[in-house]
């Protein structure tokens, strides 16, 4: 992922994350820390002498685990009940607006489970990235941009060699003499386009009804993966009415807490241009796995339960001057059962129907970072296989073949 923003040509837009990256859960009524730190694990009120205990004998907990293994069945056996309840499982629930009991653990948790099935444990695993100096992963990155996250995908479609194309909905995919044949739809005509490849990067069942007529296994497949249903309340105070320092990203709510959210984010805390000077701005989430019934909550509802929670927890005083409600029936895709089944049928299904691709949030993360780094990697692919199958040269004669090149190929 590094210098993606560069090769975008964003890095005068991009604005990072503030310094500060404590992070917090609900513990008891009250926020405390999320410890990262061994000193501070050991001192922190989370969990009990027992449960410090428990993790402190993850090493010694033998390998196990399963293709079909829950976050719960995964973290409760490697760290412990308390692990779940208190840090799994708001992590779970509050970011992926997922549920623990039914999440798929190698594909919510990949690092975790990834350590495991490579070194035998987490913290041997851990200890021996150390010891190698090898990173896991690159230090994650926050970041938006100015005028948010919008401006990449304007960004995006305004690359040269990029044609879009909006107002329309595609109706239907044909395979067709050297690629596909896709017909769009408006209020004033009927679009056919013919295209190399085709990517499709719509919600599951949009792209369930496109491929019914291909594969209906294929079809049914993704029309079988469920999403959460999440409101998103937008509060906005004035930065005096809050008690708290807001030193951190935000909190999480875990379930024993039984509390409406989910989370909430410090936006403006993180990004001091998400909120006029002296003023603050909070992000919160209902519904997701949890209590997907709070999604469908009116405004005045959906506020008041969101203020119910956070008052104590922040000291606010009074009421919000700004309030706002976005409402997602579709939020964020579920990675729960038989989640590894699923997709490896989805990439054999997909073998039979070459030059169709099939990229979006339910597979390989929902994350920003996720879909960039997907992104990245099946766009490299198409443009390699495309230049595979270009006229082979003479002997003795070299092809070159720049990256825009590629990429306007594409585009049929």
């Amino acid at each position: 992922m590094t210098g993606w923003s560069g090769e975008a040509g964003l890095d005068a837009l991009k604005t990072r994350r503030a310094t500060a990256t404590r992070r917090y859960v609900v513990h008891e009524g009250r926020l405390a820390a999320v410890p990262t730190k061994l000193g501070a694990l050991l001192a922190t009120p989370l969990w009990s002498r027992r449960g410090k205990l428990r993790l402190l004998a993850e090493p010694f907990i033998g390998k196990g685990g399963h293709e079909r293994e829950t976050v719960s069945e995964f973290v409760t056996r490697r760290l412990g009940r308390e692990m779940l309840e208190k840090a799994m499982e708001p992590f779970v629930a509050g970011t992926l607006a997922s549920d623990p009991a039914r999440a798929n653990a190698y594909a919510v948790l990949p690092q975790l489970t990834g350590l495991e099935r490579r070194y035998g444990g987490i913290a041997r695993g851990v200890l021996l990235h150390r010891l190698l100096r090898k990173r896991a992963q690159c230090a994650a990155e926050a970041f938006s941009f100015d005028g948010g996250m919008a401006t990449l995908v304007e960004a995006l479609a305004a690359t040269p060699g990029i044609r879009l194309r909006t107002g329309l909905a595609a109706t239907e995919i044909r395979p067709a003499r050297g690629g596909w044949r896709v017909t769009g739809r408006s209020a004033k005509f009927e679009p056919v386009l013919r295209v190399r490849r085709v990517v499709l990067s719509t919600p599951a069942d949009a792209a369930a009804a496109l491929v019914r007529p291909l594969d209906g296994e294929l079809a049914a497949l993704l029309a079988g993966i469920d999403y959460a249903p999440l409101s998103v309340v937008h509060l906005g105070f004035a930065r005096q009415a809050i008690a708290h320092p807001l030193d951190g990203t935000g909190f999480l709510l875990p379930r024993t807490e039984r509390l409406a959210p989910t989370g909430c984010l410090w936006m403006s805390a993180m990004f001091p241009d998400r909120a006029p000077a002296g003023r603050t701005l909070l992000s919160c989430y209902l519904g997701g796995a949890r209590l997907p019934e709070a999604a469908a909550w009116d405004d005045s509802r959906s506020v008041s339960e969101v203020l119910a929670g956070l008052a104590p927890l922040l000291g606010i005083r009074g009421t919000p001057e700004m309030a706002r409600v976005d409402r997602h029936q579709r939020a964020l895709p579920l990675y729960h059962g038989a989640y590894y089944e699923r997709m490896h049928a989805l990439a054999r299904r997909l073998e039979a129907l070459p030059g169709l691709h099939l990229e979006a949030n339910y597979r390989e993360g929902v994350s920003v970072r996720n879909r960039l780094a997907r992104a990245r990697e099946v766009a490299a692919a198409i443009a390699a296989q495309c230049a595979s199958k270009s006229a082979a040269p003479q002997r003795g004669q070299r092809v070159s073949r720049s990256p825009g090149q590629a990429a306007s190929e594409l585009a049929g």
